[in-house]
């Protein structure tokens, strides 16, 4: 990837790259688990799905007086089993996303903080590399050191220092982000800072147009926080429902485990995945 080099010698797309100057930087497109993050979460899931397996499918095989046969200790060992593996395997995936999702919204937001100082300092008359530097030195007081924009001015800096071109640098990390602001900015810091353009007004503008955008997808992500959490609840109650009526009604909720129980209640549980993976596609708002 341009300046930067890859960590390790695998084709897979790597998680940290090596900088020219050999710092680590991380590729904020991909996330890979470590051993313990995948076992944790993966038995969280397993958990939850197996639990929730048995709600819906415990019980089945009994005989004619209501009384568990041992057809109805294997299914009520086997059915939750299979469940959890499903669940866990579902749900390691959306967690990954999630955890990349989150990790780009950081950087943005530190991302605008660090483009409204070097505006700032450009401004106050500093040149460019002078303006970098500043805003590291202000950053630093605001956020700790392993934040994502304090590594990736350390980046910068370095690569400056070592008679990198900073357009370039620029550029590896708008990449490496796979945040279209980010890469945006890049490239029009590129084309401004090589044809002797005023720096300064580009800034200006480019920050103005990219906190405007970042406002809207904060305003948007506000609104739509209240759907996705009814769209949980949503989710959830079926659950719990059934929690309740296993416990609380022994004799109706045998009517879960004949013929029509189980097909009613297959079709339900199909239904709510894919509600909740719409509802996901339709909340994810791109501005």
């Amino acid at each position: 990837m341009g300046l930067f080099k890859k960590k390790d010698k695998t084709n897979a797309e790597p998680q940290y790259y090596l900088s020219p100057t050999h710092l680590e930087t991380l590729n904020y497109k991909v996330y890979y688990f470590s051993k313990k993050e995948k076992t944790i979460y993966f038995l969280l899931a397993f958990v939850v799905g197996a639990v929730v397996g048995f709600l819906f499918y415990g019980g089945i095989g009994k005989d004619k007086y209501g009384n568990a046969t041992t057809v109805t200790y294997v299914l009520n060992i086997l059915i939750p089993t299979i469940v959890g593996i499903i669940s866990g395997k579902m749900f390691l995936p959306i967690r990954r996303n999630q955890i990349i999702e989150k990790r780009r919204k950081e950087v943005s937001t530190q991302f605008r903080d660090m483009l409204d100082g070097i505006t700032t300092s450009l401004g106050a008359g500093n040149n460019v590399f002078n303006s970098f530097n500043a805003v590291y030195n202000d950053l630093r007081v605001q956020y700790d050191e392993e934040s994502y924009i304090i590594k990736e001015l350390e980046v910068i800096l370095s690569g400056i220092q070592s008679n990198f071109n900073i357009e370039d640098l620029l550029e590896d990390f708008g990449k490496r982000s796979g945040i279209d602001d980010i890469q945006s900015f890049a490239n029009v810091f590129k084309i401004c800072y090589r044809k002797g353009g005023n720096v300064q007004e580009v800034l200006q503008n480019t920050h103005a147009i990219l906190s405007q955008k970042m406002e809207i997808k904060e305003d948007i992500e506000t609104t739509v926080s209240g759907s996705k959490l009814d769209q949980m609840i949503m989710i959830i109650m079926p659950i719990l429902l059934i929690g309740i009526i296993k416990v609380m009604s022994p004799e109706f909720s045998s009517k879960f485990v004949t013929l029509t129980g189980l097909v009613s209640t297959t079709i339900a549980i199909g239904l709510f995945i894919i509600a909740y993976f719409v509802g996901k596609k339709i909340m994810e708002i791109k501005v």
